[in-house]
């Protein structure tokens, strides 16, 4: 997986306004996606390219139609990798916190 291109792809907030909108009903055609937003039908099909690329959006053809579904593996290895690392610090100063008001020895 190339964290580089899942960054790149998560650093545009239209990027992210689309995975909001799969995350809420996935499976949705292109015309969907476009519906209520202030871009081109061109300009949403290059932003899903892009999602795609950086594999954080599939899709399935389903007759004339192209269905696309978030793939929440990438952001999810990415939670793993650089923020779930930051949180173990969190959860040791809490048990540490706990055993003194516990009055038990850190």
């Amino acid at each position: 997986m190339d964290d580089d291109a899942v960054f790149r792809a998560l650093a545009d907030a239209s990027r992210r306004q689309l995975l909001d909108r799969l995350h809420r009903r996935n499976g949705q055609t292109l015309g969907e996606l476009c519906e209520g937003l202030e871009m081109t039908r061109q300009a949403v099909a290059k932003h899903l390219a892009i999602l795609e690329e950086a594999n954080l959006v599939s899709f399935k053809r389903q007759g004339r139609e192209k269905l696309h579904f978030i793939n929440p593996v990438p952001i999810n290895a990415i939670a793993e990798r650089w923020i779930s690392k930051f949180e173990r610090g969190r959860l040791r100063a809490l048990a540490t916190l706990k055993k003194a008001l516990e009055g038990e020895e850190p």
